[in-house]
Formats: C-alpha cells, sequence, structure tokens
C-alpha cells in the first residue's frame, strides 16, 4: 500500500462499492449457526491436556538444565521400568523350569506344578 495515495483517491472505487448490493438470501438459521461456531470456538475443548503440555515443554526445554534434568529422569524411569520388567520375567522363567524340572523327575508329580 502506498503511503503517499490520500484517502479520497479511491473515490471511485468507493462509490461502485457503495452500490453494490447482495440480492442472494442467507442460508435458514445463519445467525445461530454462527453464534455457535463462535461458542465451539471459545468454549475449551476437552483435549486441550496434551497440546498444553507440549506448549509447556516447548518452553521449558530450551533451557539447558531443564532439559538436561527432563533427559536424565527419561533415563531413570526406563532404566527403573526396564529393571522391573527384567525382574518378572526372570521370576516367570524361573518357576516355569521349576516345573519342567519336577517333571521331569516325577511325571506323575509335575501336572499339578506346571502353570
Amino acid at each position: 500500500m502506498n503511503s503517499d495515495k490520500q484517502p479520497d483517491s479511491d473515490a471511485h472505487l468507493r462509490a461502485v462499492l457503495g452500490e453494490w448490493k447482495v440480492d442472494a438470501p442467507l442460508p435458514p438459521r445463519f445467525q445461530e449457526q454462527v453464534w455457535q461456531r463462535i461458542a465451539a470456538a471459545e468454549a475449551p475443548s476437552r483435549s486441550a491436556f496434551w497440546p498444553s503440555v507440549i506448549g509447556l515443554l516447548e518452553g521449558v526445554l530450551p533451557r539447558p538444565k531443564v532439559a538436561f534434568s527432563y533427559v536424565a529422569a527419561l533415563a531413570v524411569l526406563g532404566v527403573v521400568a526396564g529393571s522391573v520388567t527384567a525382574q518378572l520375567e526372570s521370576a516367570h522363567l524361573i518357576a516355569n523350569l521349576s516345573a519342567r524340572y519336577v517333571q521331569s523327575v516325577d511325571p506323575y508329580h509335575a501336572e499339578a506344578a506346571l502353570p
């Protein structure tokens, strides 16, 4: 937009636009639908949890200390979860191998021992 134009320089355009009339009718219940859309856009959405968490992380993670703490906490959490999973799997394997050993030593007694 040129700053050296005067506001009255497009008077012809303003006159033409002022004469323009729209004869097409609005769809039924147009205003009601517009207000419903406005209300829906202003209402807080229920799934706003994840966008707010992502926004928080985007605002906080550029700081090196916070980013390092976040990565360290995730690493510790991963190690703990892996350790617990390994212990559960190991206990299940030991129980299964024990039942198989009992079955190999005494086949008649072992049917009740199998999990």
